[in-house]
């Protein structure tokens, strides 16, 4: 496929390649859409098979990122940026003040995070470089780890499927199998522990096993392989997506799926397999919204009071998405595009209204 031709397929605003020699920065920049706002998302380090491969992840995860900012309700576009390279070994301070200033010359169109491969002390050099870089310490005014407002989001769209599918909302004597135990699944695991639930977690990790194993009692440890075959009231993929597929699907015995994994069904159709098995599927890009809510928190002047609240929310937010899957007959994944998808239509036609701008701030 041409290049313009990937861009528009999935109706993306722009595609930025940023290089560097002397750092030996290579990094792409994709913006999906800024109907609510600036764009807001992390910044990957990966190392690619090709350039290629590293535009179509940068495309793809914008585009996610459109649709998680407009079904959490918050005013930001979609964008994702990517930075080709291991994470392990080919990291500097150079480097990231190299990216930050790519970023700066975008003047606002994206704000960067830390996401895979990344960390908040990466974003805090390329502050160094531009103001429109989120995830940052709190000792200079950010809102530090986000993993513990993922997993609280998380928590509310579990709470809410169970609400949904058995009228109570408490986790007390159910069981969760949990798939991956790093940040956010770890965090996670506390919450389900504290509200009286069982966890039984599976991890390619033996340090997150041993972690997990150690400070929360009677969590349970099964082999990566038989995660899927667990008898569970919900399973929490935590670590890679793709994991509902069509081997994956029969071995299933839970009737919940909510977890932080992005991307989690293989194919859309996997949505519509999992409702006929009569599991109530809570999608994704849904709720693993904390931590850009907590992030974005900062573009307002970063509160914990208000960003816990806001994550809160998650569980009304997974309601309605219920509540339109039943009402329209549709898959609950269909359902939380179509709630990302009118939010940004109604706010485009908000905005088809002019607004003059003066003329000293046109001559910019």
């Amino acid at each position: 496929m041409e290049l313009f031709d990937m861009i528009a397929s999935r109706g993306h605003e722009q595609a930025v390649f940023c290089h560097d020699p002397v750092t030996g920065l290579r990094a792409i920049v994709a913006i999906h859409d800024t109907t609510l706002g600036p764009a807001l998302g992390g910044t990957r380090m990966w190392t690619y098979d090709d350039d290629g491969a590293a535009l179509e992840d940068a495309l793809r995860l914008a585009r996610g990122m459109t649709y998680k900012s407009a079904a959490a309700g918050l005013n930001l576009g979609g964008g994702k940026a990517v930075i080709i390279g291991n994470s392990k070994t080919d990291k500097d301070e150079m480097l990231f003040r190299s990216y930050g200033r790519f970023i700066q010359g975008l003047a606002g169109r994206y704000i960067t995070a830390e996401d895979v491969g990344t960390s908040v002390q990466d974003m805090e050099w390329v502050r160094m470089e531009t103001d429109f870089v989120v995830g940052i310490s709190r000792s200079l005014g950010g809102s530090g780890d986000p993993s513990p407002f993922t997993a609280l989001g998380v928590c509310q769209g579990i709470r809410a499927a169970l609400k949904w599918q058995t009228g109570s909302d408490d986790l007390a004597g159910k069981t969760v199998s949990v798939q991956g135990v790093g940040h956010v699944g770890y965090h996670l695991v506390k919450q389900v522990t504290r509200a009286g639930g069982r966890v039984v977690v599976a991890d390619i990790d033996a340090d997150n096993l041993r972690r997990v194993s150690n400070d929360f009692d009677g969590v349970e440890v099964v082999d990566p392989s038989t995660i899927y075959d667990v008898d569970c009231d919900i399973y929490a993929p935590c670590a890679l997506g793709a994991v509902i597929n069509d081997d994956t699907l029969p071995r299933l015995k839970c009737s919940i799926v909510a977890g932080s994994a992005n991307n989690v069904l293989a194919e859309d159709r996997h949505g519509s397999a999992l409702a006929e098995r009569g599991v109530l599927y809570a999608p994704d890009y849904v709720v693993n919204a904390g931590g850009l809510m907590n992030v974005a928190n900062e573009l307002e002047g970063y509160n914990t009071d208000r960003a816990t609240q806001q994550v809160q929310g998650i569980y009304d937010i997974t309601t309605e998405i219920f509540q339109i899957a039943r009402d329209e007959g549709i898959p609950t994944a269909q359902a939380a595009d179509a709630l990302a998808e009118r939010r940004i239509a109604a706010v485009a036609r908000v905005k088809a209204t002019h607004v003059p701008t003066p003329l000293n701030r046109r001559r910019r």
